[in-house]
């Protein structure tokens, strides 16, 4: 990674821009509010937002949390013109540090199934296919989420 830029935990003054990122990559979806997630994130005990920034301009990001067992990376986000510099593996590392700091030893993370771009990056850092099946149910309807 460049000298240029660094890696720090994200605060509610980065909101804005660290949505448009994750809107710009296309992470978010008309049913989870991206705005509750960030402040979730970043109010949460167990959670938080890591950003890689060149100069002031945020070039990265993602969420990264645990449940007492298992780290969760979500909304990983690289600007399209700072790709395959390192960054996304960078912030991946980061995070794995975080959670290791906090006694956490296995990281997970969701990829859409026809995401394959992302699939083979998580390839490449080790991430192996679970033989599990993530199921959900939405139990309420959050108008203001």
């Amino acid at each position: 990674m460049s000298t240029s830029l660094r890696i720090e935990e994200l605060s509610s003054s980065d909101e804005e821009v660290c949505i448009a990122l994750w809107q710009e990559t296309e992470l978010t979806r008309p049913w989870n509010n991206p705005s509750a997630d960030f402040q979730r994130a970043l109010n949460g005990p167990s959670s938080t937002i890591l950003g890689i920034r060149e100069g002031s301009k945020l070039v990265a990001c993602v969420m990264v949390g645990h449940d007492g067992h298992r780290g969760w990376l979500y909304y990983l986000a690289v600007k399209e013109t700072k790709r395959r510099q390192g960054i996304a593996k960078e912030l991946v590392d980061a995070a794995t540090q975080w959670c290791l700091q906090r006694g956490i030893t296995k990281m997970q993370l969701m990829v859409r199934s026809a995401n394959t771009e992302a699939l083979g990056f998580y390839d490449q850092l080790g991430f192996d296919t679970d033989d599990v099946v993530v199921r959900s149910k939405r139990i309420a309807e959050f108008p203001n989420d």
